[in-house]
Order: C-alpha cells, then structure tokens, then sequence
C-alpha cells in the first residue's frame, strides 16, 4: 500500500512537473513567435527603408547629371529637368534610368527611329533590366529585371530614351495610386485629389509636364482612368496586339479579363506615333505571338463620316453630373461635324460585372494577391479589400447577396472555371453581334472621373467592360468641372441608391475645374479606327475652344 501511496504522490509531482513544463514550453513558444513576429517586421521596414534610399540616391544622381548639361538648352535636357521638379511635387516617380543618360550622347547613331530622341517614361511593371518591378509589394524589391522588356527594347531601336520609371498601387487593382514603399501619388490638376490607378505615376508626370510620352498598363482602365483623372490621353489597344513580354503582372495565368500595355500622352498624335513605332518587325521579331499587323495610317487618316453609338450610363454605373455633360457635348459637337450618333445599349452589364468579371479575375479566390502581399504592409486603401478577399470560402458564398461584388472572389472549381470562360466567350459574341445590328462604326461612352478622393478603391463597370470584351479604348479630355457640376452631383441619386453609389458620390466630390474625360471604343483589332475616332473628338473640343 505505501509503494502504491508513494507511486501516487510521484505521478502528481510529475504532473504538477509537467504542468509547469508545459507552460513553460508554452511561455517560450509564444516568446519565440513573437521575436519572429518583431525579426520579420522588422527585415520589412530594412527593405522598404532601402528601397527608399535608393530612390533617394538615384534621384541625386539624376539631379547632377542635369547639372552636367547645364550650358545645353536642347529640349531633352530640359524634360528631365522638369521631371524631377514634377516628381518633388507629385512624388510620381520610383526610380530615374541612369542609362537614359548615356543615351543622349550616343543618341546620334539612331536618327531612323520614329521616336528618335524622344524621352519616353514607363510604369513601374514595365521591365527594364537592373531595375526592380516591384508593383508596390515587398517581395518584388531587390528583384531587378534580368533584360529590357520587348516594348522597351522596340522603343531603343526606335531612338526612344526610356528615362523613368513611375509610381502604381499596390498590387495595381485600385483607382489610387499609393504603395508602402515609395508612398502616394498626387493628382498635377489638385493635389487633393488622386492621379488614379493603376498608371497613376504616368498620369502624374504626363499631366504635369515632366514627360511628353509614356507606357502604362490596363486591366480595368488603369490606362485610362489615370488619363482622365490627369486630363491627358491614354489608349488600351486590343490585348495581343503590343506584345506582354516583360510586362509584370500581380499574378500570371488569367485569362478572362485582360490586360495590355499602351501609350499615355498629351494628344492622341502622339498616341498614334507611339503605335506607329511599336508595331514594326523588330517587335514582330522579338516575340512571334503578336500578329505582325503594322500601323494602319490609311484608317487613322480617314476622314469618312463615322456612325457612332452613343449611351449615358450602362445600367449598373451612373456617371456623375460632370461626366454626363461632357458627353452630351461631344455628342452634339460629333452630329454637328456630320456624324451619326445612336442610342445603343450595353448588354447585361450587372451579369458581366458580377458573374464574369469579377469571378474571372478572382477565379482562385485572390489567393494569389494574398500570397504576393503575404509579409508585408497593406496600403491604407488597399486593406479593406484584402479584409474581404480573406473571408474563408463558405462564408463567402453565404454573404454573397450582402457583399456584392467582392464577395465574388470565392474560388470557382476547374469545372466552373472552363464554364466561366464559355460564359465570356458567349457574351463578346452576343455583344459583337448587337453592335453590328445597331450598324456602327465606333461607340462613345462615359469614362470614370472626375478624379477621386484618396482612399477609394472604386470599381467601375465603364472601363473594366472593355477588358473583358477586349475592345480597344482610350480616354480624351474634353472639359473641366463647373461650379453648377458640383452642385448638381448633390442631388444625384443614382441608379441603386446602394452603399458602393454613395461612396462614389463622395469620391468625386469638391472637383471644381478638374478634367472631364469620355471614352471612345472600338472592335477587336480595330485600334486605328478607336485613335482615329478619338483624335475626331480632340480636334472637336479644340476647335470649339477656340
């Protein structure tokens, strides 16, 4: 009986041990996991705050090299030097290409190029070999290209000098234009206000007179809505016609909403010029995917009179009062001039938003975005989504009718996936179709604008509809923002009178004299015919002014 007593007393002085080794265990691991936490937060704050040295450095370099060309009045020189004094006021740019400088003094043995001489800035994700594309996201730093993308290597042989590389959003689906690592963008017309998202750096510099000329991206109107918000012009030609090679997405590998590259400038000559130079052999000859279509001059020449279809809203995005009289201006500028315009009427854009867009973008459920920023600070703008995205699954789908659309980034099976597809495919067809029983030649609709407030993510039918349907785009300015605007957007109601109207109504509110931009679209592989129709608009506007 003792032995067993004494047996007993043991096992609870060993589970009285183990008690308190487990705690201990316990104490250490959470001690442990804490100082990883801090270690890991810490190596973040290392990269970023390099990053940023580096930025600061590069600047100076470029600073000095300007002062080198002091006693030199050629016009190049001077862009540069109005580009750093863009950046200190917009903080529009990531980093200055050193080499661009170089350049300039061998630039003579080029004079054949379409572009010859012309300095020439380039979003961010545009690949430019030993500078990083970092997209806005801490895993992309200390990544630098490996080779010139193929736009970049086409634009050198055109003479072009690709001089700086500017600011995105984080992971470029946003309509700010703010990271955490070279920080916000600010609009050249109001610095209040955002230049947009996601080209918003080109914007910025471009509206602002730091470049004459650059390459920006669009998915969802990242070309254009920047454009718009800065009061320049930008063109998403037809995905697959410039080539995508070395132009770094978030994620690879989805396929329902493209994106391509394409120019931004202060006129649409010069949109024109930039296509003109990149649809040559030598791009035919870098990447074999692009069809070797050259620029058509006859079609963008033409000055036939076109038949134009022509609506207000879509039925799922109501323009503000702004937006909506700037087309009306156009409109009847383009009937005065001759041409026809028509009602036409988008088909079922809610279904296209919802069920293609938005499930085609976010088919893996955005576990991609989630892993690419996984570790790093989320931009202010940026978190609520990422908040949303991160919903498991299954609750997901049981919020789905309170959460539209992000809830819509729940992640579709393989099977649902090659249904989705079949969707898209079904609808570009049913919309090619309507457009030609409406017999017309182009179409002119409402752009996003005027610019937004910082802080609001936004999502717009108006532009992302045409990635989906793979039409070409572009945004032209036409007008700015009257007092009488601003006081009728105070009674706009809507078409929803939902949560996601109302914060667009804030977003665009105080934008007195601010850009007002339309969006002029095209068919498939028609993307002289859309610069032809936008230039028609731009000499309109300007005729009228004067």
């Amino acid at each position: 009986m003792e032995t067993l007593k004494d047996l007993v007393r043991g096992v609870k002085v060993d589970s009285q041990a183990a008690v308190l080794l487990t705690s201990a265990a316990c104490g250490v691991g959470a001690l442990l996991m804490v100082m990883r936490t801090v270690s890991e937060h810490q190596t973040v704050n290392d990269k970023i705050q390099r990053a940023r040295s580096r930025r600061t450095e590069n600047l100076q370099r470029a600073e000095q090299e300007v002062l080198r060309y002091k006693q030199s009045v050629e016009f190049k020189q001077l862009l540069f030097k109005q580009a750093l004094a863009v950046h200190k006021e917009l903080n529009c740019c990531t980093e200055i290409l050193l080499e661009s400088f170089d350049q300039l003094r061998t630039i003579g043995s080029n004079k054949d190029g379409l572009l010859y001489g012309v300095p020439i800035s380039i979003k961010d994700n545009v690949s430019y070999k030993n500078y990083d594309c970092t997209c806005g996201i801490i895993m992309n730093l200390s990544q630098p290209a490996k080779k010139d993308s193929v736009i970049v290597e086409v634009l050198k042989k055109q003479g072009a000098i690709p001089f700086t590389k500017t600011n995105l959003p984080q992971a470029l689906l946003n309509y700010d234009c703010s990271n955490p690592i070279f920080g916000q963008t600010v609009n050249p017309c109001n610095p209040q206000k955002t230049s947009g998202g996601s080209s918003g750096g080109e914007g910025a510099l471009i509206g602002g007179g730091g470049s004459i000329l650059g390459i920006g991206s669009d998915i969802g109107g990242s070309i254009r809505i920047p454009a718009s918000f800065c009061g320049i012009c930008g063109f998403k030609p037809t995905a697959g016609r410039l080539s995508s090679q070395g132009i770094v997405p978030i994620y690879r590998g989805q396929k329902c909403v493209l994106s391509s590259p394409g120019p931004m400038a202060r006129d649409v000559d010069s949109l024109a010029l930039c296509m003109q130079a990149l649809l040559c052999d030598h791009m035919f000859s870098l990447d074999p995917t692009v069809p070797p279509l050259p620029f058509n001059l006859q079609t963008y020449q033409s000055s036939k009179p076109l038949r134009i279809g022509y609506f207000e809203h879509d039925g799922y995005t109501q323009p503000p009062p702004s937006m909506v009289r700037g087309l009306r201006e156009v409109k009847a500028l383009l009937e005065q001039a001759g041409h026809t315009v028509v009602p036409y009427e988008p088909l079922r854009v809610s279904q296209a938003v919802n069920e293609l867009i938005l499930k085609g973008v976010f088919a893996d459920g955005a576990a991609t975005m989630l892993q690419k920023l996984k570790g790093g600070p989320l931009d202010p703008c940026l978190k609520p989504q990422i908040v949303l995205y991160s919903i498991p699954n299954w609750l997901k789908r049981i919020l789905v009718f309170l959460l539209t659309p992000f809830v819509s980034s729940a992640s579709l099976s393989p099977a649902e996936v090659w249904k989705q597809h079949a969707a898209v495919e079904d609808y570009i067809s049913d919309t090619i179709a309507h457009w030609r029983k409406r017999n017309i030649d182009v179409l002119l609709c409402p752009m996003i604008g005027p610019a937004f407030n910082f802080l609001y993510c936004g999502l717009s039918s108006l532009t992302m509809i045409y990635n989906l349907l793979n039409f070409p785009a572009g945004a032209v300015p036409v007008s700015t923002v009257t007092a009488q605007d601003e006081e009728d957007l105070k009674h706009l109601k809507g078409l929803y009178q939902d949560t996601w109207e109302k914060m667009h109504k804030e977003a665009v509110s105080g934008a007195e004299g601010l850009p007002v931009a339309v969006q002029c679209v095209a068919l498939p592989w028609q993307d002289e015919l859309c610069l032809r129709f936008m230039k028609e608009v731009e000499q309109l506007v300007k005729h009228k002014k004067n």
